[in-house]
């Protein structure tokens, strides 16, 4: 990447969000003290890589209340709290959809649903207008030679933005002219929002030359080795929680969920290095009575197979190895396909095993009805309907970036990826190399591919919980509650991170923060006996 390493200083740089205020009905968990009745007076926040009774109030209530209560094994919602002040996007709640009536699915249904919930998440988009002041005089031009002698004095984030918005409106003159403006701005070494800037340039370049989908595949595997890659991985997977909130939360659902089962068969869509799955027989390991066998389908993914360099038998022997030493029943099955290419027969499922799916931060790479007719998303949200699963867990980046508009992606990845550059800036140096290698190699692409790929190249395709829960009740499922137990072992994992990650519950849904930013959603989900699809 041709970005500049040299750190340029940026006086007039803004960092801070607007300020927000959380729903009293939005209950937070202090991952220092536990669980608190009140909202946290503090500032309140994906990441791929290797490396546990009692539940949330239902659905039908108007509030969240998490009670305190002790993890039954060792630990490793509709007002989210959202920078801006449009209707919440889980306010869905309140449609027709959560009646416990009867209905054929309806793709149309589907569809509009999608779009009424996009239009009124992007209606006068309050991000973008945010950025609206920075302009030159009536009737004027910008004077780039000016602009570059006020470097230090510029907000990088309002740059940023006007370059966007001049690709957004074709103004190629200008678009090149603020990314001139912006390589004097930005730095891989500096601060949160000068590395996430660097990249952010990049993506705009890309875009305007055509090459988004070139960068974006170099970007993803053929700079580093694959051990380099596992390397860069596991610098984010231990500096970070997302992977250990998805991680531990799933856990906890899972082992509430199939609690006296016999059987177990666990159909994982990004199974990764396996990491989920050696705390998971740790912990069946000490089951009253004996622990149960346990099956795990894992689908691969073409980037954690380049970074363990081998096929899903190396995740298997893996977890062969450990469930032998535990004493745990086990079984492997491989699907070695894209998430777009299963179908029932590559799962391995046989009767007499409680089944549970689980989605880590995967379902955002499915095409859906706007990239392709096969839409995939739905495709496979029905498919895992039909196994009558016990449960089925969704965790993903709280981010709406799928069909947005360009201008209004571009902002959301700038705030999002803002409080994600901030997390990391917390846990190490601006000058570590390993850092600055783990961003540009596991982070860099998937703001590249949000920016400068359309179509059926831009693969990254986030959509806030609203959104997924008008997805999964029209295929056929209904909200289940997340458990205490799960909150409770995420928080006590946070304790182990910066006191400025923080954890909410609202309307059975999980969420981690960085500061007041939403980060990410554990939600889970149990087939709809009453709907027909």
């Amino acid at each position: 990447m041709q970005t500049s390493q040299k750190h340029h200083s940026a006086a007039g740089l803004h960092m801070l969000y607007p300020q927000v205020h959380c729903s009293p009905q939005f209950q937070m968990i202090d991952n220092k003290n536990g669980f608190s009745d009140t909202p946290s007076k503090e500032s309140f926040f994906t990441l791929e890589s290797s490396t546990a009774s009692g539940t949330l109030p239902s659905y039908d209530s108007p509030s969240v209340s998490i009670t305190s209560g002790r993890s039954p094994f060792s630990p490793q919602g509709s007002h989210s709290c959202i920078s801006d002040p449009q209707p919440s996007p889980e306010n869905v709640y309140g449609s027709p959809l959560s009646a416990a009536s009867s209905y054929v699915y309806d793709e149309a249904g589907v569809k509009s649903k999608i779009r009424e919930l996009e239009d009124s998440l992007l209606s006068g988009d309050p991000k973008v207008e945010e950025y609206s002041g920075f302009s030159p005089a009536a009737g004027k031009s910008w004077n780039w030679d000016e602009l570059l002698a006020l470097t230090p004095q510029l907000d990088l984030k309002e740059v940023l933005v006007e370059g966007a918005r001049a690709v957004a409106d074709g103004d190629f003159a200008t678009a090149c002219g603020f990314i001139d403006v912006l390589e004097q701005m930005v730095s891989v070494s500096g601060s949160p929002v000068q590395r996430l800037g660097a990249y952010m340039a990049e993506g705009l370049r890309a875009r305007l030359e055509g090459s988004g989908g070139n960068i974006y595949r170099a970007l993803k595997c053929n700079e580093p080795t694959g051990r380099e890659l596992m390397s860069y991985m596991g610098v984010l997977y231990e500096i970070c929680p997302y992977w250990k909130f998805a991680y531990t939360a799933a856990n906890a659902a899972i082992l509430e969920a199939t609690a006296g089962e016999n059987r177990i068969h666990v159909i994982d869509f990004q199974i990764a290095q396996g990491s989920q799955y050696m705390f998971l027989i740790h912990e069946l390991a000490k089951r009253p009575g004996g622990p149960p066998l346990l099956r795990v389908t894992g689908v691969d993914d073409s980037q954690s197979n380049y970074a363990r360099g081998g096929g899903l038998s190396l995740v298997g022997e893996k977890l062969a190895n450990m469930a032998q030493s535990c004493g745990v029943p086990f079984e492997f099955h491989d699907a070695i396909m894209s998430g777009c290419k299963v179908h029932r027969e590559h799962l391995g499922v046989e009767p007499g095993f409680a089944v549970v799916v689980n989605f880590p931060y995967v379902l955002h790479h499915m095409p859906d009805e706007s990239v392709s007719v096969e839409n995939h998303r739905d495709r496979l949200l029905h498919l895992i309907k039909s196994l009558g699963p016990r449960l089925v867990t969704l965790v993903e980046q709280e981010s709406n970036t799928n069909t947005s508009p360009f201008l209004s992606r571009f902002v959301e990845t700038l705030d999002y990826y803002t409080a994600m550059f901030e997390s990391i800036d917390a846990a190490r140096p601006r000058d570590d190399k390993q850092r600055i290698s783990a961003e540009q190699h596991c982070v860099a692409r998937d703001i590249v591919n949000m920016i400068a790929c359309e179509e059926r190249e831009r693969v990254e395709r986030h959509e806030v919980l609203g959104k997924w829960r008008v997805r999964m009740m029209m295929a056929g499922f209904m909200g289940w509650p997340v458990s205490t137990s799960a909150a409770f072992a995420a928080s006590e994992m946070l304790k182990g991170y910066d006191k400025n990650y923080k954890l909410g519950g609202s309307e059975g849904a999980l969420y981690l923060f960085w500061k007041r930013r939403p980060m990410a959603t554990c939600s889970a989900w149990k087939p709809n006996p009453n709907q027909i699809v």
